[in-house]
């Protein structure tokens, strides 16, 4: 199935097995050329990396993704070391009244590492998988995580209230987005203006990262995406093991 999860199954990131995709395709999204002609933002191969989905958008082939039956997989204890998520959120620096949109919440791994530190604000917990987020509101409880709220995204739109958001934020998922350009129009429409996106993404620039090519980002490209629908480059922050954390900034108009 075609579904993105904030992390990948072992299996996947270790070239050890395939998924299942999804059947449903929905049209492709287009754009207007100087001249006013519709063209396709996508390009679809036959012959592509078996990793791949054999669609391309601005140069990068989309990888394959995991359901919830990586559910467990994204609670396994090593990432606290590997991916220091209690740092990651440190350096977001949230403000206690933000709205922060987490897509691709999965089991809610930084949802409920955000809530505490948004009190007067709230975390959208988002996920393309009704079973994910079932898992979210049985753990609302014991995290006493009352202003975390859950929303069942589509692969086209994260149906995010217009200008509602300060802060978003992906880990290891962007690159898994089936429909990455109307998922980022969507996105951009949520975000307040001055709201910031925190994208993170295993290093595409160093070959000893041992993540499967197409489950990795350069940070040229990611930059290069990102401008495409009108967000800014802020800066990028290399305090992981294995990771970007990039942050980026819609226009404050």
């Amino acid at each position: 199935m075609n579904k993105f999860v904030v992390f990948l199954l072992p299996a996947i990131l270790l070239g050890l097995a395939t998924c299942p995709r999804s059947q449903s395709k929905p049209a492709s999204p287009t754009s207007v050329d100087a001249q006013g002609a519709r063209k396709t933002v996508y390009e679809t191969r036959a012959n592509h990396d078996p990793d791949g989905i054999g669609k391309f958008y601005m140069g990068r082939e989309i990888a394959h993704v995991m359901g919830h039956q990586g559910a467990d997989w994204l609670e396994r204890p090593d990432r606290i070391e590997t991916e220091l998520p209690d740092e990651v959120v440190k350096q977001m620096n949230l403000k206690p009244t933000d709205v922060v949109a987490d897509i691709g919440a999965g089991t809610g791994y930084f949802t409920f590492r955000i809530a505490p530190l948004v009190k007067q604000g709230k975390v959208l917990a988002v996920d393309i998988q009704p079973e994910m987020l079932s898992i979210i509101e049985g753990r609302k409880k014991r995290f006493q995580a009352d202003n975390v709220t859950g929303i069942l995204s589509t692969e086209t739109d994260t149906k995010l209230p217009a200008a509602s958001v300060d802060v978003v934020l992906f880990v290891d998922a962007y690159h898994e987005f089936s429909y990455p350009r109307e998922m980022m129009e969507s996105i951009v429409r949520g975000l307040k203006p001055g709201g910031r996106l925190v994208q993170i993404e295993y290093r595409g620039e160093d070959p000893d990262v041992p993540i499967k090519r197409l489950h990795k980002m350069t940070v040229a490209q990611a930059k290069k995406e990102m401008a495409a629908v009108g967000l800014v480059w802020k800066e990028t922050k290399e305090f992981l093991p294995q990771q970007h954390f990039l942050v980026f900034e819609k226009a404050n108009k």
